[in-house]
């Protein structure tokens, strides 16, 4: 049996009422279903999907989250994909949702990788361990930011060129949640900085994250050059971008950031 459901871009979907096939082309997303127990249910992810590690040894890859084999997914036969807006591109989900379910997640703040969450129970049947992670990330996020002064705060993914975050991105929120102001929170998307930029810049903390650029030290005597006096960091980009089930280690992640550095 089939049901519509609508994705998180408005798209109506059918979907089976008990996925048996599941191709996850979002890494986040691949975490999750782990997360939620759908061992058997998944058999395809992207080269991307590294965690679980014991999923990324086994399950069928089927190319990057923009070049997508598809091919090798039409092989897999899926009864549902899971895709993202940003993540993937949209000529290839158009392709694939000729013939298969293809549900797309829209995620710009915390609230929406909720509502995702909460989207891939209903859609897998793992409503009640959705509802519980809901659950813990909500009252987790609520706490965050409590009892420190709010940091001014820029956020850094490329080099070559210099590329931060804008307010309408999940990772901006993300910094908010934490009680910190993303000084480009009145950019879109991801801006491209020059070094005079940066130099320019009115900010307490720039933050380097390790993906999807691997950003080093020499990178950090690069921003220091410019802004002598102000902290500069390495983090963990995964804390700061995955949407998913990995939002629950970022909670005590988080903590551990600003106490080293807010006190």
């Amino acid at each position: 049996m089939e049901r519509t459901v609508i994705d998180m871009t408005g798209r109506e979907v059918g979907v089976s009422l008990s996925p048996q096939r599941i191709v996850s082309l979002v890494p986040s997303q691949t975490e999750l279903l782990y997360y939620l127990g759908l061992q058997d249910e998944v058999v395809g992810i992207t080269k991307f999907c590294v965690h679980p590690e014991k999923w990324f040894r086994e399950k069928k890859r089927v190319g990057g989250t923009k070049s997508l084999h598809l091919d090798v997914i039409k092989a897999l036969r899926p009864d549902l994909i899971l895709a993202n807006k940003e993540e993937n591109t949209q000529e290839q989900i158009d392709d694939l949702a000729k013939s298969f379910p293809v549900w797309v997640s829209d995620i710009q703040t915390v609230n929406d990788a909720m509502c995702m969450i909460r989207n891939v129970g209903v859609l897998t049947g793992t409503m009640s361990a959705a509802i519980e992670l809901d659950r813990v990330l909500k009252a987790g996020y609520k706490m965050l930011g409590k009892g420190h002064q709010p940091k001014k705060v820029a956020y850094f993914i490329w080099h070559n060129p210099w590329m931060s975050v804008g307010g309408d991105t999940f990772i901006s929120d993300m910094i908010s949640r934490m009680g910190w102001v993303n000084v480009l929170k009145n950019e879109f998307r991801y801006p491209h900085l020059s070094i005079e930029d940066i130099a320019a810049l009115d900010v307490d903390l720039v933050l380097l994250s390790s993906e999807p650029y691997p950003f080093k030290e020499q990178h950090i005597a690069e921003i220091k050059e410019a802004l002598p006096n102000v902290d500069v960091k390495l983090v963990d980009g995964e804390m700061f971008s995955w949407y998913g089930s990995r939002m629950l280690d970022a909670i005590d992640y988080f903590k551990g950031l600003a106490r080293e550095l807010v006190g």
